[in-house]
Parts: structure tokens; sequence; C-alpha cells
């Protein structure tokens, strides 16, 4: 790995993280996006096997999904792609900040022009963690990268399904997570486009609470069988991390 402590790669207007996880650090501009939790728990729900596995990252923003994933695994070769250019730009100096040009990269593509970029069934694995809600629905006059990220502007949710379905190789896996409230429209696609729900966890903010996120696993070609996972709780009732999401972060519980 190069030096990562060479910050004349980040700009004046942003900041460095520490991702804890083999010195790691992800470059970001609060006054556009940051990622959240989200991110955090897809990179970790998507398993990685073998080195030589291909994996994409569709809206990858900040390019926290891919940079996660090599440093958890240190293994697979990882593409991101965002349809901001600025994002992009930002998410490739957070690989070059971190050495690992050699395994991942990140690049400016329109996921509904897909097929200019990549081959059908090229990619083992793809990651999503997409705009959640439909349209211009509930649309705030925020900043416009903020827009594209939490609204179905630039594209759909069926959009990358389709997309995803023709990039995977046969039992290639898509993994995603998204809004319970949208869960059977989701699955209902991904049948659509033949791939197979196989693996589902519901993540709550506390015990008692309804679930707010869902991941969601399918298969390319796959047989119906979908199994529910344990739910995922986030906080405990005196508001700190359950041991759990400790351990997704790679932190040590605080006493």
């Amino acid at each position: 790995m190069t030096n990562i402590k060479d910050l004349t790669l980040v700009r004046s207007n942003e900041r460095v993280d520490d991702l804890e996880r083999n010195g790691y650090l992800l470059i970001q501009n609060p006054e556009v996006f940051c990622f959240g939790i989200d991110a955090i728990l897809l990179a970790h729900f998507a398993k990685i096997s073998s080195d030589k596995q291909k994996v994409l990252d569709i809206g990858t923003g900040t390019g926290i999904i891919p940079i996660v994933m090599h440093a958890n695994y240190q293994k697979g070769n990882y593409t991101g792609i965002d349809i901001q250019e600025e994002m992009v730009e930002m998410a490739n100096r957070s690989v070059k900040l971190n050495g690992i040009e050699g395994s991942v990269r990140m690049l400016h593509v329109d996921i509904r022009n897909y097929k200019d970029y990549f081959k059908s069934c090229e990619f083992d694995i793809i990651t999503t963690n997409p705009p959640y809600m439909k349209g211009d629905i509930g649309l705030k006059n925020e900043h416009p990268s903020k827009n594209l990220a939490r609204h179905e502007i630039a594209c759909t949710l069926e959009d990358i399904i389709n997309a995803s379905s023709d990039m995977l190789k046969y039992s290639g896996k898509l993994c995603m997570i998204h809004r319970p409230l949208r869960l059977v429209e989701i699955l209902m696609t991904m049948k659509k486009y033949n791939l197979e729900p196989k693996r589902l966890r519901f993540i709550h903010p506390k015990k008692n609470r309804e679930p707010n996120m869902v991941l969601i696993e399918a298969v390319k070609n796959a047989k119906p069988e979908m199994r529910v996972q344990p739910p995922l709780i986030v906080y405990n009732e005196d508001g700190s991390y359950t041991d759990e999401i400790y351990e997704i972060y790679g932190k040590e519980k605080k006493e």
C-alpha cells in the first residue's frame, strides 16, 4: 500500500474519515453527501469468497461500499459507478489515498447506459444502495447531490435491477439495501428479471420498533427459496449500539 498519509489529495472543503479497517481512509465533502449506516451494513451483508470475483457497486457515491469491502475482505476486484462526475472524482482520490488502484476503480457511468461500458454476464456480485424515494416524492430543496442520492431522479429501481440482471453471471448475486415499504415491489421486480430473492434481513432501529431498512440478496437464475435471517437491531434501549453493530463497524464496545 502506498503512503496513506498523502493528504495533498484532500481539498480544503473536504474531510478524511478513518474507516477503522486496516488503516483505510475515505474522503468526504460534508456539504455534498456523506455515507450512512446503510452503506456499512450492505458492505458487511455482501460476502466475497475469492480474489477472482468481480464486484460492481451501482450508485457508489463516495465509494464507501467498494472501499469498505476491500478493507474487510482484502480480496476481489471492485468497480464503483455513479452518475455524478464530481463524486466519482472524489471517490477515485480515496482509492489513491489508500493505494488500492490495482483492485478498486470508480467510473462516471449512467446506469441507463450501462451497455456502453460493461458486457453481459461480467460480474459475480453487484451491490447497490439506491435512492429510496420514487421520483420527486418528498423532494427537498437540498444540494443536487443529496437529491440524486435519495430520490429516483436519474434512474429507477427497475433500471437498476434490469441492468444488474444483464451484467451478472449465471448464479451471480445482487445485494441491495432499501426500505421495507417498497419490499413487495422490489421482490416482484427482481423476479421479473430472473433474479430470485434468496436471503433477506430486516434492520430495526430498536428491538420493539418496526424495521426501517431491509437487506436483500437475489441470485440470477436460481430456484425459488428465500431464507429470512434473524433481525438486525441497531440500538439498545439506552441509545448505544448493539454488540452486532459494534462488530460490523469493527469497533470495540464502549463500557
